[in-house]
């Protein structure tokens, strides 16, 4: 099947039956083979599940060879938030045909991350009609706190994860997020990793993936 968004898919070894999804979303002007890199890693202990590693549906105007899920060369709320619901029907559309092809529901579906995949994990998991698996957001923040709120449907536990050095989303949008999820009745876990910038290092990478086994098993 084609999908409606260009994608690397990482599925199980042969022999292996598909049971579980992730859906990685890659940061503003990366790729979904950026993304991907996670997997290195994380497949090898979490061998029934496929990943999914989505290009934007954009390409990014500061990085051409990148992609975005919304733009963001113009600083107004109300235009940011227009286009992250146009690739949010864009990404509830992927997910669909994920989800028709490979026969898995969303509690057995994880949405993860990084800064503005963060930030569209955090939509979704929220506005869709059924919860997923878990969220797992490195480096984001809520886009609209007032539109999600608006807008929310399920409580999907949700864990997210930000460096305390982080020039370009502040840590400070973290704990924003931690109360918002609360006030929201959503379980929320976070992480802030001490001397960490925007990217994720491997301590990040081994706390998400130990939380993503736990809830998928």
């Amino acid at each position: 099947m084609t999908f409606c968004l260009d994608s690397i898919i990482i599925k199980p070894e042969e022999g292996k039956e598909i049971k579980n999804a992730i859906i990685l979303l890659h940061g503003y002007g990366g790729d979904g083979k950026d993304i991907s890199m996670l997997t290195m890693n994380w497949k090898r202990f979490l061998p029934n599940t496929i990943f999914l590693c989505p290009n934007g549906h954009e390409p990014c105007p500061i990085n051409p060879s990148g992609f975005q899920w919304f733009d963001l060369t113009k600083d107004d709320p109300n235009y940011i938030l227009e286009q992250s619901l146009r690739a949010e029907k864009k990404l509830n559309k992927f997910i669909s045909q994920i989800k028709d092809e490979f026969k898995i529901e969303n509690k057995k579906i994880c949405l993860s991350g990084f800064s503005q995949g963060c930030m569209m994990s955090l939509n979704i998991g929220l506005t869709a009609n059924e919860e997923f698996n878990c969220i797992v957001g490195f480096s984001g923040k809520i886009i609209n706190q007032n539109d999600l709120k608006s807008r929310k449907k399920v409580s999907t536990n949700t864990m997210l994860i930000h460096g305390d050095s982080d020039q370009v989303v502040s840590p400070n949008f973290l704990l924003e997020a931690k109360d918002f999820l609360i006030r929201n009745d959503v379980s929320i876990e976070t992480h802030l990793i001490k001397n960490c910038d925007h990217f994720i290092p491997t301590e990040a990478s081994s706390i998400a993936l130990n939380y993503i086994i736990k809830k998928l098993n």
